[in-house]
């Protein structure tokens, strides 16, 4: 996009984000053009909303989207969703045996609203297959925990081969990829919105006649905070050339860093921080379920390393 037409394209999505979530969120969406945004620059439609998402800690079905266009699939608002692997792991949610499809994994919440899930399996010398299940033969339960507003639900079923038509073969790998990008994005505006909320503590709280802003130990904490969320951003940024290689390394260090950043903004705010009052805890819980989809960040660490060891070389360096 050029300069002009992102800057709209961005307010639009902000807007959007800040006053609608789940369906209300996919309608406003499909009014702004995302989808075609996605088709078109999935680069910049891709880092604008979930960065705005998580900034606004709100929903909606746009990882089914972007992962289903990354998949050669539909990626209108109309397609089928598509199931995550199961919490922490990468590996896709399907499994073929004996002429069954055993079926472990994740799904958004958009996922009860269509007769059919998308699952993907391995299909052998490394291919992987997708297969349209229709949800009656799935078990779809809403996943309460930590973060229930984030509406994900538990997949599973064991159902036969031929239960729904196959989609051919695909390539997962780069899916999930461009997923793993979008939540590194989603992530990013979470640790944003936690650093505004301990920045704005600091100067409206005072003690001893003057802001805590004021004082040195604030201010580092604050500064630490900044720096790890910029330091995330770069890596981000500079992994779209080529996200085969880099956006597993830019999930896991974004996590990592807003990690630091949530840890550092939970001491400005002190006691009120940890009061469901405050909206804090709201964008620490959904950071913690984040970094455990499409690869934990502690997971995608030792990965990297065992790619690192197995192969005997590191990835090539940025361009500076």
């Amino acid at each position: 996009m050029e300069t002009t037409e992102l800057a709209l394209f961005t307010r639009g999505v902000r807007d959007a984000a800040a006053s609608a979530t789940g369906a209300e969120l996919d309608a406003a969406l499909g009014d702004l053009g995302w989808h075609d945004a996605l088709a078109a620059d999935d680069r910049a439609a891709v880092s604008v909303l979930f960065e705005c998402q998580g900034a606004a800690n709100v929903t909606s079905s746009a990882l089914d989207r972007v992962l289903g266009g990354a998949l050669g699939l539909a990626a209108d608002p109309r397609s089928a969703p598509v199931v995550l692997p199961a919490l922490g792991e990468v590996a896709p949610p399907g499994a073929v045996s004996g002429g069954h499809l055993l079926v472990r994994g994740l799904a958004l919440g958009a996922v009860t609203s269509h007769p059919h899930a998308v699952v993907v399996a391995p299909a052998g010398n490394g291919d992987y297959e997708a297969v349209a299940v229709p949800l009656s033969a799935l078990t779809v339960r809403a996943v309460d925990g930590l973060d229930p507003e984030l509406g994900l639900h538990e997949v599973s079923g064991d159902v036969q081969t031929a239960a729904g038509p196959s989609l051919g073969r695909l390539d997962w790998e780069g899916a999930v990829a461009l997923g793993q990008l979008a939540l590194g994005y989603e992530l990013l505006g979470a640790g944003r919105t936690m650093l505004e909320l301990a920045r704005q503590h600091a100067l409206d709280r005072v003690q001893f006649g003057r802001p805590i802003g004021s004082f040195q130990a604030v201010r580092h904490r604050l500064a630490e905070s900044l720096v790890a969320l910029e330091a995330a951003a770069a890596l981000l940024d500079a992994a779209w050339e080529d996200p085969a290689t880099y956006a597993a390394m830019a999930k896991s260090f974004t996590g990592r860093q807003v990690r630091v950043a949530a840890r550092h903004c939970q001491q400005v705010l002190a006691g009120i921080g940890f009061t469901t009052e405050h909206p804090f805890h709201r964008f620490l819980r959904r950071t913690i379920v984040l970094d455990q989809l499409l690869g934990a960040g502690t997971a995608l660490t030792r990965r990297l390393g065992a790619d690192v060891l197995a192969t005997g070389s590191l990835p090539p360096a940025f361009a500076l």
